[in-house]
């Protein structure tokens, strides 16, 4: 699968991620699928090129997914009626994806990812739900450390500013719930 160099998701690897967690929970109709990956990334981002334009089919000649049922031929097209579910090979691409970096600075890509990473956050194992939120307590860390460089540059009373100090507190909160969420795993285990 094409990454950046530090492992981080490109759009159509979101994809990846929302077509295959949806599909961990069980097969589900080529058409409803593409339906759920739409409505989730199109509520997310808004309509974009990036994503809709990326055909779930694909995941099937990677291996990834599978036709079951009626019309399961190799030499047939997916339609929307044709179920189809995760490969073994699906599962380890999902882990895969989930256990993937998410970078700096919080795009709404980046903001997506997380929530998709959050959604199915229960299909990786114990130790793996904490590096995630070690991760993400790390990149909300990145994100401060930004806002706070680019609002050295700005007045008090200026909107830059009030917008930066709001992005700051938010992004503050959204540290502390990640925070309490690793804790809570780490209280699971012990």
């Amino acid at each position: 699968m094409p990454k950046f160099r530090d492992h981080s998701l490109i759009p159509a690897e979101a994809v990846r991620l929302a077509a295959l967690g949806i599909l961990a929970t069980g097969p589900s109709p080529y058409g409803k699928l593409a339906v759920e990956v739409r409505h989730f990334a199109s509520r997310m981002l808004g309509p974009s090129l990036d994503f809709l334009g990326t055909s779930i089919e694909l995941l099937r000649h990677e291996g990834l997914i599978e036709p079951i049922g009626q019309r399961a031929s190799p030499s047939h097209s997916l339609s929307a009626d044709t179920s189809v579910q995760l490969t073994e090979a699906g599962r380890a691409a999902l882990v895969e994806l989930l256990s993937s970096r998410v970078r700096a600075p919080m795009t709404d890509l980046t903001r997506m990812v997380v929530a998709l990473k959050l959604r199915y956050l229960s299909l990786l194992d114990h130790e793996q739900q904490k590096a995630q939120f070690d991760m993400l307590i790390e990149l909300t860390t990145a994100e401060l450390a930004r806002l706070a460089d680019l609002g050295q540059n700005s007045g008090a009373d200026d909107p830059l500013g009030e917008w930066l100090r709001l992005e700051i507190a938010q992004t503050e909160e959204w540290r502390r719930w990640y925070e309490r969420r690793l804790a809570a795993l780490i209280g699971d285990a012990g």
